[in-house]
Formats: structure tokens, sequence, C-alpha cells
């Protein structure tokens, strides 16, 4: 075991082993690699999984990193600046495209994409998540990641323009860090009733708990087929909820 943790690759690779087993032992070995549902599925992970790293190190910077720093010897910053913080904003602008674009995967393959930006009804609240979404993707990759070259001296500037750069970068890395906290609520209450939430809504939109199923969508505002083939090696998700809305 200790050969395993001691490398991330080990352990990252030792994760989907253990994923793969619980698929296999939980019947889930029987999916067909063209459904529909299945793809929808693993995008959808892709999808969190991506999100998580995002918006994990966009906390890390905001909530340890930055309120840390003030606290650290000048002598010990450059460990900073040049290892850490170079490494953790590899991380992050691409985690940040990676959610992006599986999460615009996600809704196309359900079909509610278009709708969804649209702001069109049933999917306001996703719709809101996904521009608050492209909203901070777009700050991380054309002001947090340039003006962090110039603070870190990946970009060599004057002393004066590299302070500047950095405080830009802090002030749109804490625009971002207001913006994930409704942008995560609309994400979470697209399948939970949405943004006005009551004890109907919730009932009307409830799933399987910790589950969803894969639900095609007709074209036009408002209108929906019934629901498709359901996830292979997961519960399915009860019949008889004919308004749960999947969330991207």
């Amino acid at each position: 075991m200790g050969a395993i943790f001691q490398s991330l690759g080990r352990t990252v690779l030792a994760g989907f082993i253990i994923l793969v087993v619980l698929i296999v032992a939980t019947g889930g070995a029987g999916a067909r690699g063209g459904d529909h549902a299945w793809f929808a599925f693993l995008f959808r992970w892709l999808h969190v999984m991506a999100g998580v790293m995002w918006i994990g190190l966009l906390w890390y910077f905001n909530f340890v990193q930055i309120p840390s720093m003030p606290k650290i010897p000048d002598e010990q910053k450059p460990a900073i600046g040049k290892v850490i913080a170079p490494t953790a904003l590899f991380w992050f602008r691409w985690a940040a495209l990676a959610t992006v674009i599986t999460g615009l995967i996600v809704a196309s393959m359900n079909g509610y994409l278009g709708t969804a930006l649209m702001f069109g009804k049933p999917f306001t609240a996703i719709g809101i998540g996904m521009w608050l979404a492209l909203i901070m993707a777009f700050n991380v990759w054309f002001i947090i990641w340039p003006n962090q070259k110039k603070a870190l001296g990946i970009v060599t500037v004057e002393a004066p323009a590299k302070a500047a750069a950095a405080r830009i970068a802090m002030l749109a890395s804490r625009f971002n860090t207001m913006l994930s906290i409704p942008m995560l609520f609309c994400m979470v209450a697209q399948q939970n009733g949405g943004l006005s939430y009551t004890s109907s809504s919730r009932k009307k939109a409830r799933g399987t708990p910790g589950l969803f199923c894969c639900r095609r969508f007709q074209r036009g505002a408002g209108t929906r087929s019934r629901p498709s083939s359901f996830v292979p090696g997961l519960m399915p998700c009860l019949r008889n909820q004919p308004r749960f809305i999947s969330s991207a």
C-alpha cells in the first residue's frame, strides 16, 4: 500500500481500479458501449470531477494561500511563487476549461443546452448556473492567468506592473469565489425544484436520492418525452417522477 500512496499517479490509477471493481460488483459491467444514457452519465461524472478540482483550487487560493501569504517569511515566499502557485494554476485553469466543455456536452446530450442558455423554462436555474460558470471560466483564462504570469515572474515586467497584476488577479479570483456560491446553488437547484423552492416543487422534482436518470427532451419549450433508457449498473429512477430534471 505504501508504494501506491507514495506516487500520485499510482494513487489515481488505484482509484480508477476500485471504481471498475465497484461497477462490475454491482452489475454495471453490462453497460452497452453505444448507449446514450451511459455516455450522458459518463460525461456528467467527468463534469463533476473537473468541477470539484476547479472550485476546490479556487477556494484553496482564497481560503488558504492568499490569507497565508502575509504570514510567510520573505525568504520562504519564493517556494510559493516559483513552485506551488504555478502548479496549482496549471490544474486550476485546465480544470475550469474541462468543467465548461463537459458541462456543455452534458447539456447537449440531454437536449436542454439552447433552452438553458436562453433561460427558458424549465431550465432557468441550470441556465443561470451555466452563465455564471462561463463568466468565471472567462475570468480564469483571460484575467487571472495572464495577470498571474506577470505576478509570478513567468512574464517579465517592471515591479509596479507586477504589483498591479497581482492585485488584479487577486480581485478576479475573489470575484469568482463570490460567483461560485450562487453558481453551485443553481446547479443543485435544477433537480430539486428550481430557484423557487417549495415543498410541492420538491415533490415534483424528486428522483431517486443520489442518482439520476437520463431523459431525452423533445424540441420546443417545456415539452419532453418519456424517460429514456436508464444507466446500467445503477438503481433505476422511479418511473412515476415525470418532472425530474437532471442538472449539468
